[in-house]
Order: structure tokens, then C-alpha cells, then sequence
């Protein structure tokens, strides 16, 4: 028993510190993460799940970088597990000891809508975009210690409180969640009588060039691999414009998209990402320019693009 209560004190006086060193590898690794993402670069990993994850539309939250906010929960959970440390206990015992009752709850509830919405990331990964993120997943362990440290840092008197709080914004946080992908995970399709899932519509306005050009690309071979929920595939169409988006030759890569050809697109070596061009027996990854596409096809027609 005397060793038992030895533990305890044991977790009580350092929770807080591993609690902020955990959330400072998180923000540090969610800000690198925002490099990546706003340069249009490649992330360190040992596999490809992490760009897939970082060009699909799950990673931008109104119009903003997922990574953003990432890194404003990890700061935040560093400021409430260190901010109390800093102060004097002997000089302003009172502060002190309000600060961390205070931020002991904020802890808590901070840890629980960070492990439901990283718990929501996972079923992405698995059962949505199907590729490993070695970040998401350590971000998702992060969010786990962090909770089970916010639990056992200190003595909780009322549990049941604490559970029915606990409850209330793992409900929200998931409500929420929901609510703000309720667009990508239920698109407008771009022809409702083909099933599978469709990206956002193509809003832009195709020019005589832009219809030209398309249609020059399809005559050559020229071939576009895409998926459904990728935002430079978006993109790349956007350029195109309406009408010249459906002239060009679209592979479409994900299996739950509309006349998913996964095969094919598996058994292209020259893929590494999406959208990828194959013109002339070359591949070009990443959201080419209508001027670059027209360079590399030998497109010589009007270029008012």
C-alpha cells in the first residue's frame, strides 16, 4: 500500500511536465506540418499516406490548414500544463493553487476533444483515404497520453461531474466534427446518375483555349490520374474550366469514386501522388499549369488561357 500512494505522489508531481513536453513535440510537429503544407512540399515519412493525407480536402478546415489548429491545441495544452509550474508557490501559493485547479480541468477537456476528433482521423485513415500517416497516428497517441495523464495528475473529488462534463464535449467535439465534413464526406456529384463519390464542382468558365487545349491533350494520349477528394485535382480542373475539365481524359483512383479504374491506376509505376499527368510517355506530379501542359504536349494553338 505505501507503495501505491509513493506512485501517485509520483504522477502528481511530474504529470504536468510530461503533459507539456508531449503537447510541445505536438506543436512542433503540427507546425512543420503547416511548412509542408503551405509550401505545397513533401513530408518526411517513411511512406506516402502522409502527403496523400495532406493534399486531401480533410486537411483544410475553413480554408485554412488543419495543421493551424493542430497547433493551437498542442500550444494551448503546453500553456495550461506549464503556465502554473512558472509560478512561485511559497510567494503566491493562493494563484498557484487556483491556476491549477483551473487549467487541470481545461486539461482535461482539452485532451478529450483532442482525442475524439484524433479518434475521428483514425477512421479516416483506415476506412476513407485507406493509407498510414505516421503523424496523425502519433498525434492520436499524443492526444491518449495527454488524457490519461490529465486523469491520473491529480485527485479528482467529484468523478461523476467530471465524467458528465467529459461526455458533454466529446458529444460537441464529435458534433462538430461531423458538421464541418458533412461536405466532403456527402459531395455534390458531378453526374448523380453515375454512382460513386464526385469532387466539388468545377465553377470556372472554359475559354476557346482551354477547350482547345483539352481536347489536343486527349487526342495525344495525355492522361490525368486523380482521386475524388483530392483538392490539386480540384484545382487542376478549376484551371480547366467546366467544359474543357470533361474534355480531358480523368482516371479516377479512388475506389469509391465514380468509374474508379484502381487498378490501373496500382499498376501505373509513375503515380506518387495526386493529380499526376502522363503525357507522352512522361509522368508530371502535382497541379500542372495550363502554359506548362501545353509546353510538354507540344500544344501549338491559341494559348489565351
Amino acid at each position: 500500500m505505501p507503495r501505491r500512494r509513493q506512485e501517485t505522489r509520483w504522477i502528481h508531481r511530474w504529470a504536468r511536465w510530461i503533459i507539456g513536453a508531449i503537447a510541445i513535440m505536438g506543436a512542433l510537429g503540427t507546425a512543420y506540418l503547416t511548412v509542408v503544407k503551405l509550401s505545397q512540399g513533401e513530408a518526411a515519412c517513411p511512406t506516402g499516406g502522409c502527403d496523400v493525407v495532406l493534399s486531401s480536402p480533410y486537411a483544410m478546415v475553413f480554408g485554412i490548414p488543419l495543421t493551424i489548429f493542430g497547433f493551437l491545441g498542442y500550444a494551448g495544452m503546453a500553456t495550461m500544463a506549464l503556465a502554473p509550474l512558472a509560478i512561485d508557490a511559497d510567494r503566491n501559493k493562493d494563484l498557484r493553487k487556483t491556476l491549477e485547479s483551473w487549467t487541470w480541468l481545461g486539461l482535461f477537456l482539452g485532451s478529450v476533444a483532442m482525442m475524439v476528433f484524433s479518434g475521428y482521423l483514425m477512421y479516416l485513415l483506415a476506412f476513407v483515404l485507406k493509407t498510414p500517416c505516421i503523424y496523425c497516428i502519433t498525434s492520436a497517441c499524443f492526444a491518449c497520453g495527454m488524457f490519461g495523464l490529465a486523469i491520473a495528475g491529480r485527485y479528482w473529488e467529484d468523478s461523476g461531474q467530471l465524467i458528465f462534463t467529459g461526455l458533454i464535449v466529446a458529444v460537441v467535439t464529435l458534433t462538430g466534427t461531423l458538421a464541418i465534413y458533412a461536405p466532403i464526406n456527402s459531395p455534390r456529384s458531378a453526374d448523380s446518375n453515375i454512382p460513386g463519390q464526385a469532387g466539388p464542382p468545377i465553377t470556372t468558365v472554359s475559354s476557346e483555349a482551354q477547350v482547345q487545349l483539352a481536347q489536343y491533350l486527349t487526342d495525344v494520349g495525355a492522361v490525368m490520374y486523380g482521386a475524388w477528394w483530392c483538392p490539386h485535382c480540384h484545382d487542376q480542373k478549376q484551371l480547366f474550366g467546366q467544359e474543357a475539365a470533361k474534355t480531358i481524359t480523368y482516371v479516377e483512383c479512388a475506389d469509391d469514386g465514380q468509374n474508379p479504374q484502381v487498378e490501373r491506376c496500382q499498376s501505373t509505376p509513375g503515380i506518387q501522388g495526386f493529380p499526376t499527368w502522363q503525357v507522352n510517355g512522361e509522368f508530371y506530379s502535382g497541379t500542372q499549369s495550363l502554359e506548362a501542359l501545353a509546353d510538354i504536349s507540344g500544344y501549338t494553338g491559341p494559348r489565351e488561357f
